[in-house]
This record gives C-alpha cells, sequence and structure tokens, in this order.
C-alpha cells in the first residue's frame, strides 16, 4: 500500500525554519524556572500545551470589553456574536473544510457522544462500526455505549507491528453492515501517525463513514478534510495552544441530516451549530482564534487557510529535528523500551513517544524527571486497548514524553541527559 502525505510534505517550497527564540518569548509558562532556579522543561505538550501571551490577552480582553450573551442589540452582544462567526471562519481554516460544518462544545469528549447519539438515531440493530487499538477512549466509548442501547455491533481494528493502524485488518473487517470507521490520525499514547486517506477511501468503499479523532494531530500536523476526506474530525484546541474546549467539523450536508438534540427554540442554522447545546463558552472561541493566529503566524501567505498550510511546514520540519534527535539519543541508552516506529518519519509518528524503563515504573519515572524540572506524563493516558495490546499494566501505562514546536534541541538533550542517568546508562 503507498502512503499518504499530509499537506505539506511533498511538492511544496522551501519553508524558512522557526524562529524559535521569538516563538519562545510569546509564551509566558516558557519563562518559569523551578525553586531552584533550573528552567522547566515543557515535555508534556500530548497532554496539553501551554499557550501564547495573544490567548491569554483575548480571553481577558473578551471578559472585560464584550463579556455577553448572544442576539441582543447592544454593542457588547453584536460584538459576541461576530465573535462566534469569526471562531466558526477560523476553525473551518483550520481544517480546511466549510466553516458552516464547525461545531464547538465543552470538550472533544461531550461533543463526540452528542455526534454519535445523533448518528446513532439513523442506525438499525446488527449495524457495525470499527474501532481502532490505536484510540482514545473518547473514539471508543461513545460507540460501545450506543452499541448497547441500539443493538449495534462494534468491532476493532488492530495495529501493525510497529503500532500503526493496519489498513489490511480494516479492509478484512469491512461488512455490507459497517456504518462508521471510527479512527485516530496519531496515537495520542505513542505518536504513530495512521494513513488517514487510504483509511477513509476504504471506509466510503464499504458505504461508512469516516470519523477521525484528530486531537494528538492537530498540534504536530495540518488537519485537511478535503485531503482526508472524512465526514467528521474532531479536536480540542487546548491541545494546540488554545483554551480548554472542543471543536468538530462535520460535512455540512451530513450535520443537516442527523437528528441533534436541542431546546425548541434554538435555531438550526449553520449546520454545525445544531450540535452546540447551550450557551458556548465566549472567551474560549476568543482564545481559539487567538490560538489559530498564533500557528497561522509562524508561516506565510495572503489569507488563513495559505498562512497554516505554511505554518505547519514549518513546524513539522523542526519538529522532525528533535524526534530525529530524542530518537537517535533513545537508541544509544540502555535500559530504554520505545514503542512504536523507531526511526522518524512525518508519515508515521508525531514527536510523542511511550517509554517503559527497566529501573523503575512510569510513576516513579515521571516524578524523577519532575525533580528535575521536565514535565512528563505517566499513565494510560485512556489508550486503553493499545496498553492492553501492549501487555502493560493498565494503571501504570506508559511514561509519555511529547515535544512540539517551542521545544528546542537543547531541551531534548537534556531530557536526554536525565534519561541516561536515571537508567544508569
Amino acid at each position: 500500500m503507498t502512503t499518504d502525505l499530509s499537506p505539506g510534505q511533498a511538492s511544496e517550497p522551501t519553508t524558512p525554519p522557526l524562529d524559535l527564540e521569538s516563538v519562545r518569548q510569546q509564551f509566558p509558562a516558557l519563562q518559569r524556572s523551578g525553586e531552584d532556579g533550573t528552567p522547566i522543561i515543557y515535555a508534556d505538550a500530548p497532554g496539553g500545551t501551554q499557550v501564547p501571551q495573544r490567548v491569554v490577552q483575548a480571553m481577558t480582553s473578551y471578559l472585560i470589553e464584550t463579556n455577553s450573551n448572544i442576539e441582543g442589540e447592544y454593542a457588547a452582544s453584536i460584538a459576541t456574536d461576530q465573535l462566534i462567526l469569526k471562531a466558526r471562519e477560523y476553525g473551518g481554516s483550520f481544517v480546511n473544510g466549510d466553516p458552516v460544518g464547525v461545531a464547538f462544545g465543552q470538550n472533544m469528549t461531550t461533543l463526540n457522544f452528542l455526534l454519535t447519539r445523533a448518528i446513532g438515531r439513523t442506525l438499525e440493530p446488527g449495524d457495525e462500526i470499527l474501532t481502532t487499538t490505536l484510540d482514545h477512549d473518547a473514539n471508543v466509548a461513545p460507540w460501545l455505549l450506543l452499541a448497547e442501547d441500539r443493538g449495534l455491533v462494534v468491532r476493532q481494528v488492530g495495529v501493525t507491528d510497529d503500532l500503526r493502524l493496519d489498513l489490511d485488518d480494516l479492509a478484512a473487517k469491512l461488512t455490507p453492515r459497517t456504518r462508521v470507521v471510527a479512527f485516530t490520525l496519531a496515537s495520542n499514547a505513542i505518536g504513530s501517525v495512521s494513513d488517514a486517506r487510504q483509511a477513509t477511501d476504504l471506509a466510503h468503499q464499504a458505504g461508512a463513514l469516516a470519523w477521525v479523532d484528530a486531537v494528538a494531530y492537530a498540534a504536530h500536523r495540518r488537519i485537511d478534510v478535503k485531503s482526508i476526506g472524512c465526514d467528521v474530525v474532531l479536536c480540542s484546541p487546548y491541545k494546540f495552544f488554545g483554551p480548554h474546549m472542543g471543536m468538530a467539523w462535520i460535512r455540512p450536508d451530513l450535520a443537516e441530516t442527523l437528528p441533534a438534540e436541542r431546546v425548541r427554540p434554538a435555531g438550526i442554522l449553520p449546520p454545525g451549530h445544531r450540535f452546540e447545546t447551550g450557551t458556548l463558552s465566549h472567551e474560549a472561541l476568543a482564545g481559539f482564534v487567538a490560538a489559530v493566529d498564533h500557528i497561522a503566524s509562524l508561516g506565510g501567505g495572503e489569507d488563513l487557510t495559505t498562512r497554516l498550510t505554511s505554518a505547519y511546514r514549518a513546524i513539522s520540519a523542526h519538529e522532525g529535528r528533535l524526534a530525529e534527535r530524542f530518537l537517535d539519543g533513545l537508541g544509544q541508552l540502555s535500559g530504554w523500551r520505545l514503542f512504536g516506529p523507531a526511526k522518524y518519519s512525518p508519515t508515521q509518528r508525531v514527536a510523542t513517544f511511550g517509554l517503559l524503563g527497566s529501573l523503575a515504573p512510569p510513576s516513579s519515572l515521571a516524578r524523577q524527571l519532575a525533580e528535575r524540572q521536565v514535565y512528563a506524563w505517566n499513565g494510560n493516558f485512556y489508550a486503553l486497548d493499545l496498553v492492553r495490546h501492549l501487555g502493560v499494566d493498565i494503571e501504570e501505562g506508559l511514561l509519555r514524553l511529547g515535544f512540539c514546536h517551542y521545544n528546542t534541541v537543547e531541551e531534548v538533550d537534556a531530557v536526554l541527559g536525565h534519561l541516561s542517568e536515571m537508567s544508569g546508562s
């Protein structure tokens, strides 16, 4: 099988490198040090990124200057209406899709429960859903619960030896009763990337919807629903330099036909708005717009969509250098086990790494790193099926390190040095 390329990974002009000093100055948290004066290294990006000052300012300014409910006849309310419209337009540009398909919510999980319940009302007993071993439980549990309520069948697609989505297994498990293929663009636990276009094509050939979790992908690669061809994509702005909230894009003609659960007075347009229940967090929308602006500021071009595509080329190139440095360095240490692709390729992994150490459990390793002012995660990260597949203790899980565009080569080297000390290498 051939491997699909994300936009910007082929036939694109050379992208100037990121100005790391300028980038880091935009993030107040990156200026912090521990009590001993040691600078903090944020190697915890997969669990949530830090935010630039413009996000803080946008949210604060909204609350101070234009805080209001919607559809009023006065200036603050009108400004809020305009903010929601702008956020929807930015959401469309962010995924390169029609902005009328954008829906905002409390978080990705909540949105996915709403959307799966909506599609569930169109399904019949015996219809089938495919999930994958790689997925965060937010794109698995909603389908399992729906299956209990509607008499559906849920099957799971496995992984390859290097822990990527097994497309052959996907093809084998599709049947005429398959209605949805739910899969992730990147594993939140180990960073392996899925061949999204091929998965979507297989789903569509079987007459099924392609339902995509992009949460662990969005900070690292350009989401392009036109290139992927998916029907639904979900992500979390707090994973790409914004506030805690969720965003979904639903193919507009699909969104218009799904039976949404809404209060009676609520309007129905645009289609994505049908899945926004109650009043949105307007200050979070302001932060979301600012986060997208931050990413776009790293690229060039005349419009937001072009700047985002350019920016993600630069982000991918920089993070590729970080990932190569980390993987090469880790390969020289004893006592560490890496899960997922051992060599970096932009089509195979992002800079998220799931590890086990031979001398201590993940919780202890995370504490040891914290003592060295390195922030890292431990646990199963809600990737329950993957952790079980790995034969790892479900509670202890893995040690997870992850880098994004504001991390430096020097930080990667420092983390490797700490891992060497901790393993006695």
